[in-house]
């Protein structure tokens, strides 16, 4: 090794395989593409070893760049609490806040908890992560993430927030008054389904619940989509039989366009909860952002 890498030079590293991509790593670390670039240009001929394959499109990391960022990315997040420990001594919380949410959860954050936030803690920036996956918060580096409370880690501290939530199955009216609704999970094999693919490829199950009787039912349907909102529109054009969750079904339902069927087999369930590691400190942003969060209810 020619000399001891830089802080600067390692934590750009993290971040590049963190997005793994150099130009949204440049646009979190405030440099161009081509300066992330060279940086990591000359980080490889200090170490004398390839750390990253590029192409066109990707960036991913050799096996030695594996092994690297697995020991290197304890030790910022080390370097990250103690410089959070030194925070806790300003009057007002500072830094960037990343969280990771579903769309669903960060518009009912947007309208109810951001903007007091934002409005209150002037000094920390906020960025909300919406890629629909369901990732390890720690190891991609965010500081808490949010899911439904029957999908929390157990080894996290869960918050609770918005209320108690559930999946409604709903169609157009148009669509009802061309087929005959399903009286039970079972019927939904004979329907049309508007399907959801999770960024995985997987497609999600339909789960049910009456009177303590739990049936999934992995329903049929010509059209698949990777986005709830689609779905929901879908359905209002009738296309089909949605399964969504209840903020996005409602105002669609309120306005007519959409009717709720086997809606006694769509039980409540506990809601949404912004959740963290309980190992590590808690950052002042992430405290400031718990507080505003309980205070909306």
């Amino acid at each position: 090794m020619n000399s001891t890498p830089t802080l600067t030079e390692l934590s750009a590293f993290a971040a590049i395989l963190r997005h793994r991509s150099f130009r949204k790593a440049a646009d979190e670390l405030g440099l161009s593409p081509s300066t992330l670039s060279h940086m990591m240009r000359v980080l490889e001929e200090n170490f004398g070893v390839r750390l990253l394959n590029r192409t066109t499109r990707s960036v991913a990391p050799t096996e030695i760049g594996d092994r690297l960022l697995a020991r290197l990315l304890p030790l910022l997040r080390d370097l990250d609490g103690a410089l959070a420990e030194v925070s806790l001594f300003r009057d007002r919380p500072s830094g960037i806040l990343r969280i990771n949410s579903s769309e669903i959860a960060a518009s009912l954050l947007l309208e109810a908890v951001v903007p007091t936030f934002l409005a209150r803690y002037p000094d920390v920036g906020l960025d909300l992560v919406t890629d629909g996956k369901l990732i390890d918060i720690v190891a991609d580096g965010f500081d808490a993430g949010i899911r439904l409370g029957e999908a929390v880690p157990q080894d996290m501290i869960a918050v609770h927030f918005g209320g108690d939530s559930r999946f409604l199955t709903v169609a157009s009216p148009d669509y009802l008054a061309r087929r005959l609704a399903p009286k039970a999970p079972d019927d939904l094999k004979a329907h049309a389904c508007i399907r959801f693919r999770f960024p995985s490829g997987k497609l999600f199950r339909w789960e049910f619940e009456r009177f303590g009787q739990q049936m999934v039912v992995d329903v049929a349907g010509a059209l698949t989509l990777d986005h709830v909102g689609l779905m929901a529109e879908a359905a209002v054009g009738g296309m089909g039989i949605a399964y969504v969750a209840d903020r996005v079904a409602q105002p669609y339902i309120a306005a007519g366009k959409l009717v709720v069927v086997l809606e006694d087999w769509c039980p409540w369930m506990p809601g949404l909860c912004l959740y963290y590691p309980g190992h590590r400190h808690v950052p002042p942003g992430l405290r400031a952002f718990i507080d505003v969060l309980k205070q909306a209810g």
